[in-house]
């Protein structure tokens, strides 16, 4: 079975391809409580590098952490055409393992990444790398987006089916409940104040784009992988709603929830 590190490896520039980009109104929020005109950053399970993209132009420095090599080299890719490129920097370890130095950092974030990671060793190591006062934000935009209510409820229909058919197939990784990240950072005694907040993002999408979306979910390539059909996913009957739905590029939605922690 695929682990957090390998789940995504295998598709990594689909998956940059068509997720979304997360809002520069999320850094916006974050810097507020660091208080810290121009933070040191570090972003663990930086994936793509989608999640560096917010931070060009208002960080000093930015470190981006990633086990996935090919998820890496986009990162790096990603990293060397930002404003302010020599900044950027992307290396190799964990959340639980980052080697970087203590004390280095004012902001932490994890993006659409917590939920993969160990809790009780990854907290520890998060408060150790930020200073006093430093921020935690971890961050995930709910699935799937909001388009209109027939695409939402196919695509939940789709969801629904790919778990139940990834757990019958043993195929699902550990893995923890995003709705629980704030309960655990305060459990983990390494924080001050610990809270959760929602901000919304607009982009666009076509039915090409919200199939791609469901494509580039690790549970699906894993079932397809396996050899199940499209038929079989209930990817077929979400390609004829959406088709029907979402001829032409329309509005897609996002809320973004932000759990918070002062160190």
């Amino acid at each position: 079975m695929a682990d957090a590190t390998t789940r995504f490896s295998s598709y990594a520039g689909d998956y940059d391809r068509v997720r979304p980009q997360a809002p520069a109104l999320l850094a916006e929020v974050i810097s507020q409580w660091a208080e810290v005109p121009a933070p040191d950053v570090i972003d663990l399970g930086t994936g793509s590098g989608l999640s560096l993209l917010l931070w060009a132009g208002r960080a000093r420095s930015v470190t981006g952490v990633e086990p996935s090599g090919p998820m890496r080299e986009i990162a790096r890719r990603r990293a060397g055409t930002l404003a302010g490129r020599d900044a950027f920097t992307v290396v190799e370890g964990t959340a639980e393992d980052t080697g970087l130095p203590a004390g280095s950092a004012d902001i932490v974030t994890a993006s659409q990444a917590m939920h993969w990671f160990d809790a009780a060793r990854a907290l520890p190591e998060i408060a150790r790398l930020l200073r006093p006062g430093g921020v935690l934000a971890a961050y995930d935009c709910d699935w799937p987006p909001c388009v209109d209510w027939e695409t939402d409820a196919a695509y939940l229909a789709y969801e629904e089916r790919r778990l139940a058919l990834e757990i019958s197939h043993g195929l699902q990784p550990p893995k923890a409940a995003k709705e629980e990240h704030a309960d655990r950072m305060r459990a983990s005694g390494r924080f001050r104040f610990v809270t959760e907040i929602a901000v919304h993002h607009r982009d666009e999408g076509d039915a090409g784009r919200l199939v791609d979306l469901a494509l580039s979910q690790g549970g699906t390539v894993a079932l397809l992988n396996a050899g199940l059909s499209e038929d079989e996913l209930g990817l077929t009957r979400l390609r004829e709603v959406v088709a029907r739905r979402i001829p032409r590029p329309a509005p897609f939605w996002w809320t973004y929830r932000i759990r918070l922690a002062v160190r």
